[in-house]
């Protein structure tokens, strides 16, 4: 098993197409070219994949302009990269890397992450360390398709999630991306829920992540679909409800056309609980939950980000 090298050469903007340019020459290959702007257009072309971003992330990022490749960590490789340097000034370093970290460094990012009062976020390859007591695991594969449960908004969702869960009740999550909050609702005594992303790779992802939690397909249904513009899907959603938590973690300007629909969806008693707000938009989503027959029963805050619980007035 080859160990290796990862080589990082500093940069600009304007002086990156240059600069990979003169590697390739001298027989650099594998370039990895990152800067603070291609992260992230990435970010804005994949963000229904992302449990949003975390702003740790995006900070480390800032101002960053270089160019990585890899050599064996031995003779050779060492060579290979003096040639790749050759004439080259830009400040260089090198990190090593075991052939295990190549696949699965990225793990390091990923721990055991303990939400609201009960809820207990555990990466698959963590399964079988203990879990705290009076806390429910929630088993999930972190990846690029994956809402890891960080973000503000998903935090408050969840802490929402736990108040107002009817155990035994039925679950709709609106825009379920990884299934982290139906499938945490399962875990917490829901008895059926059911997962709709725009996007189609939801559903496998969805799925994978409540095979993870024992949980079957007998219990968890996945579609995708948009319940703003698909009138046959939005039938569909319906006449599987009534559902006694509807949640959608999703922005503002889906928040507010959905309020309208809530009332198809929602139990007698039911709770609406919607969240991905930023704060400045807060006030413009409680206008429409209100317009549209929903009485705000609970609202937090967190980091900028706002979650709201709702019922239908005359419904409770």
């Amino acid at each position: 098993m080859n160990d290796w090298l990862e080589v990082t050469v500093e940069t600009t903007d304007a002086g990156m197409d240059a600069l990979a340019a003169r590697l390739t020459m001298n027989g650099a290959e594998g370039l990895v070219l990152e800067n603070e702007s291609d992260f992230k257009l990435f970010l804005e072309q994949n963000r229904q994949y992302w449990d949003y971003v975390d702003d740790a992330l995006l900070e480390r990022m800032r101002g960053v302009a270089r160019i990585k490749f890899y050599v064996t960590d031995d003779d050779t490789g060492r060579a290979q990269m003096a040639q790749a340097l050759a004439g080259i000034d830009n400040p260089v370093s090198t990190a090593s890397m075991k052939e295990e970290d190549w696949a699965y460094g990225w793990q390091k990012y990923y721990q055991p992450m303990a939400i609201g009062e009960r809820v207990y976020i555990v990466p698959e390859w963590e399964r079988g360390k203990p879990v705290p007591e009076g806390r429910t695991a929630v088993y999930l594969n972190p990846g690029l398709t994956f809402g890891t449960g960080s973000h503000a908004s998903t935090q408050l969702c969840l802490g929402l999630l736990e108040t107002h869960l009817v155990p035994g009740g039925a679950v709709i999550d609106l825009g379920c991306g990884s299934g982290i909050l139906s499938i945490a609702a399962l875990n917490l005594g829901a008895e059926r829920a059911v997962g709709v992303d725009i996007d189609p790779k939801a559903v496998d992802v969805a799925y994978e992540n409540a095979g993870l939690n024992g949980v079957g397909r007998d219990r968890y249904l996945v579609r995708a679909g948009d319940v703003l513009s698909d009138k046959a899907l939005v039938e569909e959603l319906a006449q599987g409800g009534p559902y006694s938590l509807v949640l959608a973690n999703i922005v503002a300007d889906v928040i507010i056309p959905l309020s309208a629909q809530a009332g198809r969806y929602l139990a007698p008693g039911g709770t609406f609980i919607c969240s991905g707000i930023i704060d400045t938009r807060a006030d413009e989503v409680e206008g429409a939950l209100r317009k549209n027959g929903l009485a705000i029963i609970e609202r937090l805050e967190k980091d900028g980000w706002c979650a709201m619980a709702a019922v239908l007035e005359g419904r409770t």
